[in-house]
């Protein structure tokens, strides 16, 4: 059985987890090219295309957007049905909270914010004279990085991996799955299934209460799948 008293964290990706959304084809849509971005994650999707190439192509595709049009997009997104209630319980049982997004500060920095998240890493999108310019300040955050960004998290913060819990649904998040306590896969990609400990098929965050609560008494060693109705 993983340890997981003590020292705790729980670590969620936004992207159709926090939000009910994806950023990138929000702002796709505020400037008038989804369905090009939507053909590129397609091929990232089958493989076709690595998720660092395929960012920085989707995200080129933004130039020229000005910074009001796309916070204006983002502000749009909703919260994940749950996702106040989930934060507020894992507070309560002392869980230090981080979420770790291939999406992008504009949104992430605004979620984090509000729902009182410790921890939050995301990707910056260059602004210049108002706009867009289509490319990505720094390194990337997504597939292997969000790994390197979770070890360090738990390093900085005296946290063992094994004493953390991960909350995502694509298949950028099975490096994190691969290397966390325990891993819960939300509405997955089919990729992500296979690296998870509990499936959770339903867009409610409050679903992941009784799997967190479940961890006090009893260790899931094998996949399984909560298949809540709506």
């Amino acid at each position: 059985m993983h340890n997981f008293t003590g020292n705790k964290m729980i670590v969620f990706d936004m992207d159709s987890t926090l939000i009910d959304a994806e950023t990138i084809d929000e702002l796709a849509r505020a400037a008038g090219v989804v369905s090009k971005v939507e053909e590129i994650t397609k091929k990232a999707m089958y493989g076709d295309l690595d998720f660092e190439q395929a960012l920085i192509e989707r995200v080129r595709l933004l130039e020229g957007l000005s910074i009001e049009t796309a916070l204006s997009a983002v502000n749009k997104i909703d919260l994940m049905p749950g996702a106040v209630e989930l934060i507020l319980y894992v507070k309560s049982r002392g869980y230090k909270t981080a979420m770790i997004s291939g999406g992008f500060t504009i949104c992430a920095d605004t979620i984090g914010k509000m729902l009182g998240i410790d921890f939050i890493v995301s990707n910056e999108l260059l602004v210049e004279d108002g706009c867009l310019t289509g490319k990505v300040v720094g390194p990337i955050t997504q597939s292997d990085s969000k790994a390197k960004v979770f070890e360090e998290l738990t390093r900085l913060n005296g946290v063992r991996p094994e004493q953390c819990v991960v909350v995502g649904d694509g298949a950028n998040d099975a490096c994190v799955f691969e290397r966390a306590g325990f891993a819960i896969a939300f509405n997955p990609k089919p990729i992500l299934r296979e690296y998870a400990d509990v499936v959770i098929i339903k867009k409610d965050l409050k679903a992941v209460i009784p799997v967190l609560e479940s961890l006090s008494y009893q260790c899931c060693n094998q996949a399984q799948h909560v298949d809540i109705e709506q």
